[in-house]
């Protein structure tokens, strides 16, 4: 069920008879870009990319079933639903992840990579502001991927606001006493809002194989109210239409739209991190 869905960013599927399995071989795309995409990115602003970020992430969630999240927690497996939209948006999380990294990893210049980690802050803060939790998360979560953070020439160089901005979003992704400051912060959102699924997926398995389904042969209730009421977070965030105002000013919105559906990424975390050794090697 949902084989295509599943698979990891820039994973493939392959038909062949058995006894050409040996020959398979990864296709180019597989590997990903050999080039950032500074050169058309940085002339984007950041409203407009957070902005066309926002509407892609609303259409993949809102297209997800509430019941997904109950064949994803209980095992599509064994039900045999299918989850594809579910598997969809939180493939969406990944990549936008590895675009942070891939960009900057792929970014020869010192200067230009300080101008691109104010350029992903930026966009966070507007993705944050869209009340777009998950975008937000997914950009700062790759910005402190082991690959990023270990470029301390690049981070020395981030004015001092950014890096309160960036400390600003890391305080509220710590994952201390059960994601408190998340927790606050979503708690005072008006909808509608896109929240942290994986943390929202995190809860319901927590629930799941925290508790037994049943107990002397009855259906354990009050582990099913407790599902229940994650389930009610994520019809909450989608009780009003997502409607923001477009950044009119912005240049060829098009190409904008067209750039933050199609990211081209590495998802290979070693590629990413020899890279990244690349660009600042490590101080003997």
């Amino acid at each position: 069920m949902s084989v295509f869905s599943t698979l990891t960013i820039n994973g493939r599927l392959f038909a062949c008879r058995e006894d050409q399995l040996d020959s398979l071989t990864p296709v180019p795309e597989q590997e990903g870009p050999s080039a950032g995409s500074l050169s058309s990115f940085e002339w984007m602003s950041s409203k407009a990319v957070a902005f066309h970020l926002t509407f892609y992430d609303w259409e993949l969630f809102n297209c997800v079933h509430e019941l997904e999240l109950i064949y994803h927690i209980f095992g599509r497996q064994h039900l045999k639903k299918s989850t594809v939209n579910l598997d969809l948006f939180l493939r969406r999380f990944n990549e936008i992840q590895f675009w942070v990294i891939t960009e900057v990893c792929l970014c020869p210049q010192l200067s230009k990579r300080v101008q691109l980690l104010k350029k992903f802050i930026k966009i966070a803060s507007h993705c944050k502001d869209h009340r777009n939790l998950n975008a937000c998360f997914a950009i700062v979560m790759g910005l402190s991927n082991p690959a990023v953070s270990r470029l301390s020439q690049t981070w020395e160089k981030l004015p001092g606001k950014f890096k309160k901005f960036y400390e600003e979003f890391e305080n509220l992704m710590d994952p201390s006493r059960n994601h408190r400051g998340y927790r606050l912060t979503i708690a005072k959102l008006e909808p509608p809002i896109i929240p942290f699924m994986p943390l929202l997926i995190k809860d319901m398995t927590f629930t799941h194989e925290g508790n037994r389904t049943f107990i002397d042969n009855l259906v354990n209730f009050e582990k099913m109210r407790m599902i229940a009421n994650t389930i009610k977070i994520v019809r909450f965030c989608r009780s009003q239409p997502f409607s923001p105002e477009s950044p009119l000013a912005s240049k060829n919105p098009f190409e904008v739209r067209r750039y933050v559906r199609h990211f081209s990424v590495i998802d290979n975390q070693r590629m990413l991190t020899q890279l990244s050794h690349g660009l600042e090697p490590r101080r003997s």
